[in-house]
């Protein structure tokens, strides 16, 4: 079988009626998180380039577009925190990423432990302004995410030392933890002010829309960011690879189908939503903040993701116009990074 140069991109706009925004604290307050994360000069020249580019300030922009200046602020801190220990992982083995994730999850658990690394100093920053109004059912929520979050990514870690690629089913599992979408959407409550109880988390209709708004990022993040990942020789953790190893296909097929599987979590989404039960007007309002906020997490990131150089480099609007990839050589150099400290 050739090896493919190319392939187009399903059009997940086409299917996707939810509607989009920008927070208009992005400049001020992403520039402030931008130059806080930066302070601790933790890259190589070749990582902080590709830091940059990614602009995961916009993308915080474009997620939370309802954000308050300081809740968008912490959003902006913990996504950049997220790109550290997602960053550092993705260049060590199961044991070292399961040591680096150690850190950040003492760090979240215990606000006394103090190991001195830089890791522990950023999510120090981050846990402090998130703990001064995260409810206490968010924040046992937030953590339990957390711990399983580290969990999956020294999992992928183990698999990627391995050269494993899981089977489907097993894969969205790991999927829908190790991509922090959960402590994304963990972030909700946080930013709209609201502590739902445990019951809500608790109804299979409200996890229905739940799980196919996390899915629907998952895959659309997966396809886009499939070039890159193969390039640095990490794409064994991304559902396009899962397709083709577990339903033969050819990379255009497994592309294809992404589009036709993320309609189909579109409409499960759109339907669950409208068969939400009620728990009483208070609860009612705020379970509809949030999946008004599940909404724009989906939404944002397929715009956030051609309007940066994060998964098509200099050609984004290109791929954005034209919605063909065309495939880079390896170059699994790029893992290179300043991850000593992280992990002693």
């Amino acid at each position: 079988m050739n090896t493919p140069q190319q392939f187009a991109l399903p059009d997940l706009f086409a299917v996707c009626p939810l509607e989009g925004d920008v927070n208009s604290h992005y400049k001020e307050a992403g520039a402030e998180s931008a130059d806080w994360i930066n302070s601790y000069d933790i890259f190589t020249d070749r990582k902080k380039a590709f830091f940059m580019q990614g602009c995961n300030e916009l993308l915080v922009a474009h997620t939370y577009p309802y954000a308050g200046y300081e809740q968008f602020r912490t959003c902006c801190d913990f996504v950049n925190l997220l790109f550290v220990v997602d960053e550092v992982s993705d260049d060590q083995n199961g044991k070292d990423a399961r040591a680096t994730g150690q850190i950040y999850l003492n760090t979240m658990l215990d606000p006394d432990f103090d190991d001195g690394s830089t890791l522990c100093k950023i999510t120090k920053d981050f846990r402090k302004r998130y703990m001064t109004s995260a409810g206490p059912n968010t924040t046992r929520r937030f953590l339990e995410h957390c711990c399983d979050y580290i969990e999956c990514v020294s999992r992928e870690a183990e698999l990627r030392e391995r050269d494993e690629v899981l089977d489907l089913v097993s894969f969205i599992d790991l999927r829908r933890e190790n991509s922090a979408i959960r402590l994304c959407f963990g972030l909700f409550e946080y930013v709209l002010g609201l502590d739902l109880p445990q019951e809500v988390f608790d109804d299979p209709t409200f996890m229905e829309a739940y799980w196919a708004a996390a899915d629907m990022v998952c895959w659309a993040n997966d396809v886009y960011s499939y070039d890159m990942e193969q390039r640095k020789g990490l794409s064994g953790n991304n559902i396009v690879t899962v397709l083709i190893q577990e339903n033969n296909f050819d990379l255009q097929a497994a592309s294809d189908h992404v589009g036709l599987y993320f309609k189909v979590l579109m409409d499960r989404y759109l339907d669950a939503r409208k068969r939400l039960p009620s728990w009483g007007p208070e609860i009612d309002a705020g379970v509809a903040r949030y999946m008004d906020a599940t909404a724009h997490w989906v939404r944002g990131n397929l715009d956030w993701s051609f309007e940066t150089q994060r998964y098509f480099g200099s050609r984004y609007l290109e791929v954005k116009e034209t919605g063909i990839v065309y495939l880079s050589p390896r170059s699994p150099e790029e893992l290179t990074i300043d991850s000593g400290s992280e992990s002693e």
